[in-house]
């Protein structure tokens, strides 16, 4: 674990908020989902018929398509399971599953069932408005990687709150691991008593 400062950045005083963090300071950028059509989906004729397809089964066995409106991607199997991702809302992923439904039709597939939708993961970022410095959390913390010769992040495991935070020196994070907006801010609250505790 490197602990070296860089020469050119004295390391960051810590500027600390008062209250819990607004939820408007941490927003959604990626909810990745699973889901099943119930349906075998034959993927060579949905790459040859469908436009945005990728399908090179000799290095995946899923096939890619991406949506334009909403912006997402979504693996598609054989089996019919799909994993979604790039959506911000619950809203935005249901769309994206109705327009590869609505896809298959070109290929003469009817689905006939709502698919039930599992969340996987979510993505968070934001502020939590404190400088942090990020050599001193590698020394405190436990479950911490920091090399900043190779990336200027410190990442951070809570494993409590079953979250991976990806943290920089002027207060930005990236949270990953959780299933929703309310585990996400439960755990970056978490986050924040623990580095009050430790600055």
């Amino acid at each position: 674990m490197a602990e070296k400062k860089k020469a050119s950045k004295p390391a960051a005083a810590t500027t600390v908020t008062h209250g819990p963090i607004d939820e408007s300071a941490i927003q959604i950028v990626n909810i990745v989902v699973s889901t099943s059509l119930e349906h075998d989906i034959p993927l060579e004729k949905m790459a040859a018929v469908l436009p945005n397809t990728e399908y090179n089964p000799e290095q995946f066995p899923g096939l890619v398509i991406r949506i334009k409106d909403p912006k997402t991607s979504a693996l598609i199997f054989s089996s019919g399971k799909v994993v979604c991702t790039g959506a911000r809302t619950l809203e935005k992923v249901e769309e994206s599953i109705e327009k590869i439904i609505e896809a298959l039709k070109k290929i003469n597939i009817d689905i006939k069932i709502k698919p039930k939708i599992t969340v996987q993961n979510v993505v968070a970022s934001g502020s939590i408005g404190m400088d942090l410095n990020l050599n001193k959390l590698a020394m405190k913390l436990d479950n911490t990687e920091y090399e900043p010769e190779q990336f200027p992040g410190l990442v951070y495991k809570l494993h409590e709150m079953k979250a991976t935070f990806l943290l920089f020196s002027n207060g930005k994070i990236v949270c990953t691991g959780t299933k929703g907006k309310d585990q996400v801010m439960a755990a970056v609250q978490r986050l924040v008593v623990i580095l009050r505790g430790v600055m």
